[in-house]
């Protein structure tokens, strides 16, 4: 695999959904959790979606509940979640490990592309970020502090 493109996710519905439906968009791809001190990012990043989509910037959501238990529902209780308490309205796909023997071949890719602090291919926490351009290659990866407000300085070499 050599682009983000050349995958494939299950959508929250359980649909499975290519990723070269995003060819030549700028895409910023978190992995998230409802019961993290960083779920209020949810709030950034659905405005950072509505601010630059019609520029291509598609923003897709992994839910994810490898650390410390932050993302126990189901589907349905994390779409109920992100539409009710964050009017989240950019692409959610069905939970998945980044971590692991199971994580998902996305994240592998993800993380070899661009290693964390050190060149760890871990994930350390929930809200971790990848900023993937146009052509489908990852450009940047950010720690789950960094706020999609810190992010959006950077989506001018992508969109």
């Amino acid at each position: 695999m050599s682009t983000a493109y050349d995958f494939s996710a299950e959508t929250l519905d359980g649909a499975p959904q290519p990723l070269d439906a995003y060819r030549g968009k700028p895409m910023l791809i978190v992995n998230t959790a409802s019961k993290c001190g960083f779920t209020p990012q949810y709030t950034g990043l659905e405005a950072m979606w509505k601010k630059h989509r019609d520029q291509g910037l598609v923003i897709l959501g992994f839910p994810c509940d490898q650390f410390g238990h932050q993302e126990p529902g189901n589907a349905e209780e994390i779409r109920n979640f992100c539409s009710l308490s964050y009017d989240v309205s950019f692409p959610m796909f069905s939970k998945v490990e980044v971590n692991g023997s199971n994580a998902h071949p996305l994240y592998k890719w993800l993380k070899k592309e661009k290693p964390g602090l050190l060149g760890m291919e871990s994930i350390k926490w929930n809200f971790t970020k990848f900023l993937v351009d146009r052509s489908g290659h990852v450009v940047k990866r950010y720690a789950p502090t960094d706020t999609p407000e810190k992010i959006e300085k950077d989506l001018g070499s992508v969109l």
